[in-house]
């Protein structure tokens, strides 16, 4: 069984407006509602087509890459989930360590039937680990499928959990982005000279660390001294920037493309997208051919 991260997912979502379309036609009659359904299934058969194709179309194109020499931009990863450092998040159920969850709670009514209490998903960071390097992975905003589901009894309660857990096979596909790596080719002279020239904007401060003689002014000498003095500090930030670690992230795109981590094999989940794709291209057709049907009977 799948779940979602996001609340109503629109592959989810056209099929339920498309089955509430032929109940419309069913409940208005002939002509207003006829006409209504074939709209909107006109409309979200071609919309779900074309939305399906795009997804199994970049799940198919774009390669697979290594974190430690993936390109900065729209990458798949895979690897193994991994959690970080600190304090770990906890099952709310169970309280066992795991990478993400959604949980779903339900109360048993009177009638025997199940019905939505409340649902709580986790959105803390995890890491993916490809044997190559670490990439933080950010889920706000991800489609989330997931497999695992294990679901707990309490009395008229019932608790059903989608979980990924450490060392779960893991496919993310999102916008890769490194942070906190430098270029080494930068201009030394540059950074000294804008450094100098942010000090000249405090003249006062100047004053005070460079003006040795204590006579308002600084001399050919003492802005020797200060130049020297730039030069140390541009060489030690440079030697900070270098050294400190690169951090791999994986988020949400800003162009809406999909974003999606999942606990299966990408090539079924491309498979699964060309089969909505057909069965929104069948709604498209049938939908017009029907049209076209109904306006030569006069039906429309």
């Amino acid at each position: 069984m799948l779940v979602h991260l996001r609340p109503v997912r629109m592959d989810l979502a056209l099929p339920a407006i498309q089955f509430g379309a032929v109940l419309l036609a069913l409940r208005f009659g002939e002509r207003p509602g006829t006409i209504a359904a074939l709209v909107i299934l006109l409309a979200t058969g071609l919309l779900g087509w074309v939305r399906a194709i795009r997804h199994a179309r970049l799940i198919a194109d774009t390669p697979t890459a290594r974190i430690a020499s993936a390109a900065q931009g729209y990458t798949e990863l895979q690897g193994r989930g991994q959690p970080l450092d600190g304090t770990p998040l906890l099952s709310p159920v169970n309280a066992l360590p795991v990478l993400w969850y959604r949980l779903m709670t339900e109360r048993r009514q009177s009638d025997g039937k199940w019905r939505v209490v409340s649902t709580d998903t986790s959105d803390a960071s995890f890491l993916l680990d490809d044997g190559s390097g670490l990439c933080v992975i950010d889920p706000d905003g991800a489609e989330m499928l997931v497999r695992r589901c294990d679901e707990f009894r309490r009395d008229d309660m019932r608790y059903r959990q989608w979980a990924l857990i450490r060392n779960d096979r893991l496919y993310v596909l999102g916008d890769f982005a490194t942070l906190g790596s430098v270029d080494v080719d930068f201009d030394f002279a540059t950074q000294v000279r804008d450094l100098l020239a942010q000090w000249k904007t405090n003249h006062p401060e100047l004053l005070e660390r460079f003006d040795l003689d204590g006579n308002g002014e600084i001399d050919l000498r003492e802005w020797e001294l200060a130049r020297a003095q730039a030069r140390r500090e541009v060489r030690r930030m440079q030697t900070e920037v270098r050294a400190a670690p690169e951090l791999h992230v994986m988020r949400r795109p800003a162009d809406r493309r999909l974003f999606l981590i999942s606990d299966r094999d990408p090539e079924q989940i491309g498979r699964n997208y060309r089969w909505l794709a057909a069965f929104h291209a069948c709604v498209f057709l049938g939908a017009a051919a029907a049209g076209a049907w109904f306006v030569q009977i006069g039906v429309i």
